[in-house]
């Protein structure tokens, strides 16, 4: 199993995104990972930390996809992939209907029909430069020129079967977020493994992204975790897979407690058939961000 680490995003300058990206490959993380919310923009932040930090994997988690074309993005995805080496795994997703709806004034009509025309699209230009394709909702017949740029790893953020199905169908795999481990093992891992063997496609990455911290006060981090991580605990999506997991919120699947304790939940995940593991660490002071990191740095040895 892969370990990759979350950006922080307590410093989101480009240079504190290269630092901290510098920082994860000097401690040997396989991945490097931004998110894609009310912040930078994701896909030019990597594009820059991949001319500044020359090996580790580079990916987003996710770029919602109702706000920019399948050809756009291909365009933009390509030229990061380009700028980086060919080290960029573009995780697209959804979003949120309350974001795309309330917040963007677009419909969040039919969100599976939606992801297969714009994989429809994305796909072959991400893999061919080229595309001829007319859906309900999207179009697209053209071609793309990106100098360079080899085509980058696609994968989805879903959580759902259909979605699932549709992942292992046109995309290299899924990420998840605030999804348990029993959840992972019941429904996330089978469902979308069993969809790419029907299809005799390769077996698809599963990269799972759950908050880490080391701490001496499991309780004060599981009550901070509530705060810090509140709104996913409201969110659909995520509460059906909260429900699922049978817990009340995300503090409830948050890898807390001594490092012996977080490094065994970690390497656990390999067990069940998570491909890549993405720590989002949130120690509240620098003793319990350094122990942290220090325990998932000790799980490099099992990846």
């Amino acid at each position: 199993m892969n370990i990759g680490i979350f950006s922080s995003t307590q410093d989101t300058t480009i240079d504190g995104f290269v630092a901290e990206a510098r920082q994860a490959e000097r401690d040997g993380f396989h991945s490097y990972w931004m998110s894609q919310i009310f912040g930078p923009d994701a896909l030019t932040a990597l594009a820059v930390v991949g001319r500044e930090v020359p090996r580790i994997e580079l990916g987003t988690s996710v770029v919602p996809t109702y706000p920019r074309h399948p050809m756009m993005l291909a365009q933009q995805a390509l030229t990061t992939n380009a700028a980086s080496g060919g080290r960029l795994c573009l995780g697209i997703g959804l979003s949120h209907q309350v974001v795309i709806e309330g917040m963007l004034g677009m419909s969040f009509d039919k969100p599976v029909r939606h992801m297969r025309e714009y994989l429809s699209i994305l796909m072959p230009l991400i893999e061919d430069r080229k595309v001829s394709f007319a859906g309900e909702t999207l179009t697209a017949h053209a071609g793309i020129q990106v100098s360079g740029a080899e085509k980058c790893g696609v994968v989805v953020a879903a959580l759902g079967a259909q979605m699932l199905k549709l992942a292992a169908a046109k995309t290299d795999g899924t990420l998840t977020w605030c999804t348990g481990p029993q959840t992972l093992q019941t429904h996330i891992v089978p469902t979308i493994n069993a969809a790419a063997d029907e299809l005799g496609r390769p077996k698809p990455r599963v990269i799972a992204a759950l908050p880490v911290c080391v701490t001496k006060d499991a309780s004060g981090a599981r009550e901070r975790a509530a705060q810090v991580f509140t709104v996913y605990g409201q969110l659909p999506s995520y509460r059906a897979m909260l429900d699922h997991e049978g817990v009340g919120g995300p503090a409830d699947i948050a890898v807390v407690g001594s490092s012996s304790e977080v490094t065994e939940r970690i390497r656990a995940l390999a067990d069940i058939g998570v491909t890549d593991f993405a720590a989002v660490e949130f120690g509240a002071n620098p003793d319990e961000t350094a122990a942290t990191r220090a325990a998932v740095k000790e799980c490099l040895s099992a990846r």
